[in-house]
């Protein structure tokens, strides 16, 4: 039997437990594998970010342009209408916000010149005093009935309104309170408040008047003027 060299034994053991060698064309393809899986996770964080940010900015471009449409046409209208009486100037706040409205037709009105002229035919003491068309004894009749019978109070004094039945028949009147009256919600649109000339309204209050509460001396508005500030 031939004897086997020591030398040809210990190759023979290393091939046997030596380990195997990969091959480069695997190497590269799990390599090929891991670069493919990273730029796909890339590329969906990429996407979605980007969708994120473009709702983002999106919303903000449309509540921008809701801002800038609405907000520029509310600062433009005048804030402010100076009543030119005979008795004197009577500063009035117009209520923009509350009723919006009744304000854009007041200044229409105001710029058409449709209060110039104006007579108070009506004024009741410690009430009201009316400027605008004369309905006769009977509606004054009824308002100082109806102020007698409610106590609620809703409107202060010197707050400006319009008559509700004329607005809805297309007329405009003013109507001034020259005390806390009782409820009128269902006769007066109120758009608006004196802030300076009310010692001119009860001025205009305290004059004589006749059994319809009628002044016995013309008073009226000589012109409306319309300002932003005051």
């Amino acid at each position: 039997m031939a004897r086997i060299k020591p030398q040809a034994l210990l190759q023979q053991s290393k091939r046997k437990k030596g380990p195997s060698r990969i091959s480069a064309t695997t190497i590269i393809f799990y390599s090929l594998i891991l670069v493919l899986f990273a730029f796909f996770l890339f590329t969906t964080y990429r996407h979605w970010s980007n969708r994120s940010r473009f709702r983002s900015k999106n919303q903000m471009s449309v509540s921008e342009v809701e801002s800038t449409s609405v907000d520029p046409r509310k600062s433009d209208l005048p804030g402010y209408a100076v009543l030119n009486t005979s008795k004197g100037s009577i500063v009035i706040e117009l209520h923009k916000e509350s009723t919006p409205e009744v304000v854009d037709e007041f200044i229409d009105l105001c710029q058409k010149g449709h209060f110039k002229g104006m007579l108070f035919h009506r004024v009741i003491k410690h009430f009201v005093i009316q400027a605008g068309d004369n309905d006769g004894a009977e509606a004054t009749e009824d308002w100082n009935l109806r102020g007698k019978q409610h106590t609620s109070v809703k409107h202060e004094a010197f707050m400006l309104g319009t008559s509700k039945g004329k607005h809805l028949n297309k007329r405009f009147d003013l109507l001034i309170t020259t005390a806390p009256i009782p409820d009128l919600n269902e006769k007066i649109i109120v758009f608006g408040q004196v802030i300076k000339g009310e010692d001119v309204v009860q001025e205009i209050e305290e004059v004589d008047t006749d059994e319809h509460y009628k002044p016995k001396v013309s008073i009226g508005i000589l012109d409306v003027s319309l300002t932003q500030k005051i």
